[in-house]
């Protein structure tokens, strides 16, 4: 996968296993931290799901902090929120996933996710697997 020109969405999964140091998350999103020139874009539905697991250790909460200071966080406004009822009625996707699907779509980036199957029958969505 080439990392130098690509924008990327993270899914939630992508953040939860790189701060859970997964072998295979890691390099690959170290990589694409190493490179400024291009934005790595995250659903404010992301935040909500990463800060809403009770059990959230306080090192794991610090290090998702860290990533999402270093990323651009797109909200959920009015155009996103359509375009994820849309995907979710179409795809039958859960709100998060079409939420961060519809991010992705609007933002023009890849997403990078370790559910690519849940993902891939959206037409024009371009998906990395972590």
């Amino acid at each position: 996968m080439r990392t130098d020109d690509t924008k990327f969405t993270l899914d939630t999964n992508a953040i939860i296993y790189y701060v859970q140091e997964d072998p295979r998350a890691v390099p690959l999103l170290e990589a694409i931290l190493s490179k400024p020139a291009y934005p790595l874009y995250v659903s404010t539905i992301s935040e909500v799901e990463l800060f809403s697991f009770s059990a959230l250790p306080e090192e794991e909460a610090e290090r998702i902090d860290k990533l999402l200071l270093g990323v651009s966080l797109i909200s959920l406004d009015s155009y996103i929120a359509r375009g994820a009822a849309r995907i979710r009625a179409t795809y039958h996707l859960e709100t998060p996933g079409s939420v961060i699907a519809a991010t992705a779509l609007f933002t023009g980036s890849t997403l990078l996710t370790r559910n690519v199957d849940d993902f891939k029958k959206i037409p024009h969505l371009s998906l990395q697997a972590i």
